[in-house]
C-alpha cells in the first residue's frame, strides 16, 4: 500500500512538472526547458529563460498553474517516430540534446495537455484539474546536467499532495526546518560567518563555535587513544609525486588545490604542489619509517586533519559542504586475519559517536561499490574489486546492520561503508566513512613480515571517527535547534545579579564555578533582570543563576535551566554537582 501511495504521488508531483512548465510557457514564451522530474517531496523544472525567477514572478507563475488546472485540460500520451519528434522540438535544444541520446530502438513518447507539448517517458493524470495541492517554494540556479561546464539554468522547485491539508502540514514541517536551518541559526547565534573577501565555502568558526568543535575534538582524540591510535601531525600540502604514487593525482585532480605554474603541469620536472584532499597518503610515509612485523600490527594512526576539497561553488552549504573542513582521520594497516575485527572496531566507534551526539537515529549505512562498467573511475583488476566487496559484504552481515547497496560510489581505490545523514532539509550527505583499501599499500611499498618470514602487503581501513568537524557542528545545530547539549555548549552557565549591589557576590561566585573547569560568564550590566534572562534565553544557554539579596545572605545561586525550569535556590557546590554529573555523562 505505501508503495502504492508512493506511485500515485509520484505521478502527481510528475504532472505538477508539467503543469509548471506550461505556465512559465505561457507567461515566457521565449523560455527553453530541460528536465522537469518528480521528486522524493515535490519537483522541479529546470529553464533556460532571460527573466530571473524571483518570488514575485513566481507567484505569477503558480497564479496560472491554478489556471490550468481550473482549464481541466485533458492529458494525452502519444509517440512519435525520432525524425518526426526532433522536428516537433525544434525550437528546445535541451529536448533535441535528449532525443540524440535515446538508444536507436528507443519509443520517444510525449505528453499534451491543451497547447502545450513535452518530451516524456510519463505516466501522468489524465486531467490537469486532478492536481489540487501545490505549491512553488524557490527557485535556485542549476548547471545542465548537473555539469559545472555547461550552462547555469534556473530551477523551479515545487510540491504537490493530494489533499491541501497534507500540503499544509508539509509547508508548516519546512517552515520548523528553516527555523533549525544551521545557515541562518549558527549565525544568530555566532557560531560562524562567512566573507566575500575571503571566499565561498571558506568559514570563519566564531568564539563560540570553536570551543564546540574544540570540545568535540578533544573528545574524539582521547576515545581514539583509548582505542589504541596513535596521533600523528601530518603537512597541510605535498609535491604532486606523492599524489601521483597515490592515484589522486589522475583521479582526484580536479577536486584539488594546485599550485604552481598551470603551464608547468605536464613537465614532469617542475615542482608543483597541491594542497591535500585527504591524509592518507601523508600517514603512509609514518607507517614506511621502519621495516614493519606482523607483531605490529595492527596499527591504527589517527589525525585531526584539515584538509582541502575544490568544491563546484554551486555545492557548497554553510557548514555542510566546504572547501576548507577538518576532519576526525585514521588509518589502520592490518593483515588479512584481523580486517574484520578491525572493521567492526571503527564501526562501533563511529556508532558510539554518534549515540554520545545524540545524531545516531538519523542515520543510514550505504555499501558503496565500484562500477565495473566505469573502470576509468578505478584502480585495480576486477577480480579484486569483487574479491574484496564480498569480504566486505560478509563483515557488514556478520556484524548485522541494516544497509543498501549502492554502485559507483566507492572510492577510487576500495569499496566503503557510508554512514549517511539528512539535514532538515532532506538532502543527505555522507558524515562518516569506513574503507576497505587494499591497493594503495602496494603502491607505496608499505610491506610487513609475516609469521612465515615472507613479505606481504597490509590491508589499509580508512576511517573516519566522528566525520567533519564542521558538518558535525552544522547537524547538532539543526538536532539541537541551536539549544547545544550542556556539555558541548560554549557558555554552560550565566550569572546573573538582580542588582548592582549583588555584583561582588556573583564575582565570587563566578571564580568558583571556572575553578571548577566550567564555562561560564557574570551579567552585571545595569538592565532589568527580566531582559537579562530573556537575552539568555535566546542565547539558549542551560542554566542561569539567579542572584538576589537572599541568595548573597544565604552564599546561595537560584538555578534556572533550560530543560527543567526553575529548579529553586541551592548551594554553589550542590549546583557544580549537579552540572558536573551532566556533564561527564555527556546528557543530551
Amino acid at each position: 500500500m505505501e508503495n502504492a501511495q508512493i506511485n500515485e504521488l509520484h505521478i502527481l508531483r510528475h504532472t505538477a512538472s508539467h503543469i509548471l512548465a506550461q505556465a512559465v510557457k505561457r507567461l515566457y514564451p521565449e523560455a527553453k526547458l530541460a528536465i522537469g522530474p518528480a521528486i522524493e517531496n515535490g519537483f522541479y523544472y529546470d529553464i533556460d529563460c532571460e527573466v530571473s525567477f524571483t518570488p514575485e514572478v513566481l507567484g505569477r507563475i503558480e497564479k496560472e498553474m491554478k489556471n490550468i488546472t481550473g482549464e481541466n485540460l485533458k492529458i494525452e500520451r502519444f509517440v512519435l517516430t525520432r525524425p518526426d519528434a526532433l522536428e516537433l522540438m525544434k525550437n528546445e535544444p535541451y529536448k533535441i540534446e535528449l532525443i540524440n541520446e535515446l538508444p536507436e530502438d528507443a519509443e520517444i513518447s510525449f505528453y499534451k495537455q491543451g497547447e502545450f507539448t513535452d518530451l516524456c517517458s510519463g505516466p501522468h493524470l489524465n486531467y490537469t484539474k486532478k492536481l489540487k495541492a501545490f505549491k512553488l517554494t524557490q527557485s535556485t540556479g542549476a548547471y545542465w546536467r548537473g555539469d559545472s561546464k555547461n550552462k547555469m539554468l534556473q530551477r523551479i522547485y515545487g510540491t504537490a499532495f493530494k489533499t491541501q491539508d497534507e500540503l499544509e502540514k508539509y509547508l508548516a514541517e519546512v517552515e520548523e526546518a528553516k527555523k533549525r536551518d544551521h545557515n541562518k541559526l549558527g549565525r544568530q547565534l555566532e557560531y560562524f560567518t562567512t566573507s566575500d573577501m575571503i571566499g565561498q565555502g571558506l568559514p570563519i568558526i566564531l568564539p563560540k563555535g570553536t570551543v564546540i568543535m574544540r570540545t568535540l575534538q578533544r573528545f574524539v582524540e582521547d576515545e581514539e587513544e583509548r582505542r589504541g591510535y596513535l596521533q600523528t601531525k601530518t603537512p597541510f600540502m605535498a609535491k604532486r609525486d606523492l599524489y601521483k604514487v597515490s592515484g589522486h593525482w589522475d583521479h582526484y585532480r580536479d577536486g584539488m588545490f594546485i599550485m604552481g605554474d598551470p603551464d608547468e603541469f605536464e613537465n614532469p620536472e617542475a615542482e608543483i604542489f597541491a594542497l591535500r584532499p585527504m591524509t592518507c597518503p601523508f600517514q603512509f610515509q609514518a607507517y614506511l619509517t621502519k621495516t614493519r612485523s606482523y607483531k605490529d600490527l595492527p596499527l591504527r594512526y589517527n589525525e585531526t586533519s584539515t584538509l582541502f576539497r575544490n568544491e563546484a561553488s554551486g555545492e557548497m552549504h554553510g557548514l555542510i559542504r566546504v572547501r576548507q573542513f577538518t576532519i576526525s582521520e585514521g588509518h589502520i594497516a592490518c593483515t588479512p586475519e584481523q580486517l574484520e575485527g578491525e572493521f567492526s572496531d571503527a564501526l562501533d566507534l563511529a556508532q558510539y559517536m554518534l549515540k554520545t551526539l545524540g545524531l545516531d537515529e538519523d542515520v543510514s549505512y550505504r555499501f558503496s561499490k565500484w562500477d565495473e562498467n566505469d573502470k576509468e573511475k578505478y584502480i585495480g583488476d576486477h577480480n579484486k574489486w569483487e574479491a574484496v566487496q564480498s569480504t566486505m559484504r560478509s563483515i557488514l552481515d556478520n556484524i548485522g546492520i541494516d544497509y543498501y547497496e549502492a554502485d559507483g560510489e566507492a572510492a577510487f581505490y576500495g569499496p566503503k561503508l557510508d554512514i549517511q545523514i539528512r539535514n532538515v532539509h532532506g538532502k543527505e550527505d555522507t558524515l562518516i566513512t569506513i574503507q576497505i583499501d587494499f591497493q594503495l599499500a602496494e603502491r607505496f611499498g608499505m610491506e610487513y613480515v609475516d609469521k612465515d618470514n615472507i613479505k606481504k602487503y597490509p590491508y589499509v581501513i580508512h576511517r573516519t571517527s566522528i566525520g567533519c568537524y564542521e558538518r558535525t557542528l552544522a547537524l547538532l545545530i539543526e538536532k539541537f535547534a541551536g539549544a547545544m547539549p550542556t556539555w558541548l555548549a560554549p557558555e554552560q552557565a550565566r550569572v546573573i545579579p538582580i542588582t548592582d549591589f549583588q555584583n561582588d557576590y556573583a564575582e565570587g561566585v563566578l571564580a568558583r564555578l571556572k575553578n571548577a573547569g566550567l564555562r561560564v560568564s557574570n551579567d552585571t550590566r545595569s538592565e532589568k533582570l527580566g531582559y537579562k534572562i530573556r537575552e539568555a534565553q535566546l542565547e539558549k544557554l542551560p542554566y542561569m543563576l539567579v542572584i538576589g539579596e537572599k541568595e548573597k545572605s544565604n552564599g546561595t545561586v537560584g538555578v534556572r535551566s533550560r530543560k527543567s525550569g526553575d529548579l529553586g535556590e541551592m548551594s554553589v557546590d550542590a549546583f557544580v554537582e549537579l552540572i558536573q554529573k551532566e556533564i561527564s555523562a555527556r546528557e543530551k
